[in-house]
């Protein structure tokens, strides 16, 4: 017995929906049948939504394009308005948001208005990573593809005002090469690299200091690398 999973994919492209649904189509799911529901804009999610959840049936995962025909009657304007009725209308809903932009700001406003389990960079995935984060996010954890990754990390080194020299410099401790010879790797010398460490310390550690396993422990934690 197979258990029915219903899954709501919105763009505005129908081409785009087809093939979406023939790729997750192709690949076997044990113990599930998946059910696919199409939406073109706004207008057609809003009452799919509506409909799914007063029939006692709602949306197991949701694929939400961000740019779509808008529903204005209903003040449903992009995917993100979606997305939050989705997260009111069906809590337990797996949200993937699918966006041609990767901008620090959009992600932010993503993560704080909707949560969603997955946000994916049109231009920076394909058939292999469109499936492989529907396993992920399928399986109960997040999944961000790599320029949603960089763009988040990059707000990171802005706020804690860190260089592209600073970066290279935390790269090569987590990858356990020694200060003294970090000059090998980067230019400049062993006197800047232990001032701009002991910099980095004492913004990324507030004003403790520590040894350099305390630095990286602290880098991993602010999630810059």
């Amino acid at each position: 017995m197979h258990e029915d999973l219903n899954i709501l994919i919105v763009d505005d492209h129908p081409m785009t929906v087809n093939g979406y649904i023939n790729v997750l189509s192709e690949e076997k799911f044990e113990g599930y049948e998946l059910s696919f529901t199409r939406a073109l804009d706004c207008k057609q999610a809003y009452d799919h939504i509506t409909e799914a959840k007063d029939s006692g049936k709602p949306f197991d995962i949701a694929y939400l394009d961000l740019s779509l025909p808008p529903y204005a009657e209903k003040n449903i304007f992009s995917g993100m308005d979606l997305g939050k009725l989705l997260r009111e209308a069906t809590p337990d809903c797996i949200i993937i948001i699918l966006t041609m932009h990767s901008e620090a700001s959009l992600i932010d406003r993503l993560i704080k208005e909707i949560n969603p389990q997955g946000i994916l960079c049109k231009s920076d995935i394909d058939i292999d990573e469109f499936l492989n984060a529907f396993k992920i996010v399928f399986a109960g954890n997040t999944y961000l593809s790599s320029k949603i990754v960089k763009s988040l990390k990059d707000k990171v080194f802005d706020n804690y005002n860190l260089d592209s020299y600073d970066k290279q410099i935390l790269m090569r401790l987590t990858e356990g090469i020694l200060t003294a010879n970090i000059p090998n790797y980067i230019p400049l010398s062993l006197k800047d690299i232990e001032e701009r460490k002991a910099r980095m310390k004492n913004i990324l550690m507030q004003g403790r200091g520590g040894n350099d396993q305390e630095l990286i422990e602290a880098i991993k934690k602010i999630g810059i690398l």
